[in-house]
């Protein structure tokens, strides 16, 4: 939910699902097609990854805001904009929306909290992969491998800060909706 971009959240809960599921299939579907050189594994890893991870991004997006299914898609997509970037939003019937949005950011990222000790277990897995595949392994394997490794290292070095700007910017966006919304609590 934290890196479900501002756009997604002008669709329906279905586009939502489709986008991001597709974007991540595409993605490692690449990463496949390039590490193997196999187009029929490229399209498994595009179809596979494109469903489960749209429907599970999806429902995680609904189940932490719900009330973002009670707006229209203009108006999600205004408190999306207004919370991420940490400014008030312009019509007051949405405040209290960007302090529920603001509360879904960070439970999404203190859900994602004890994940943190997997991704520095894999990314390590990832080092010694690319360090075996840079050895024994084809160009196409020894990219993909320090492409991962790159990946890795930016969720565990750039991602929190990002994160920690965003959710930053999220309660500023969450105390300028407070008087709009009518008291402390929104």
């Amino acid at each position: 939910m934290v890196l479900v971009p501002g756009l997604l959240w002008r669709r329906g809960a279905v586009s939502r699902g489709v986008g991001a599921g597709l974007a991540a299939g595409v993605f490692f579907g690449a990463f496949v097609l390039v590490e193997s050189g196999s187009w029929a594994g490229a399209l498994v890893v595009l179809v596979v990854l494109s469903v489960f991870y749209g429907i599970r991004v999806a429902r995680r997006m609904d189940r932490l805001w719900p009330a973002g299914r009670a707006l229209d898609d203009d108006g999600r997509a205004a408190v999306v904009r207004a919370t991420r970037r940490g400014e008030a939003v312009g019509d007051a019937r949405l405040a209290a929306s960007v302090a529920g949005y603001a509360d879904a950011l960070r439970r999404a990222a203190e859900e994602d909290r004890p994940r943190r000790p997997v991704v520095l277990l894999v990314t390590g897995c990832a080092v010694l992969l690319a360090v075996y595949d840079t050895l024994r392994g084809s160009t196409g394997e020894t990219v993909v491998s320090w492409l991962v490794v790159v990946l890795f290292l930016a969720d565990l070095v750039w991602w929190p800060r990002a994160r920690a700007r965003l959710l930053a910017r999220a309660a500023r966006a969450q105390a300028a909706a407070r008087p709009a919304a009518g008291g402390p609590g929104g």
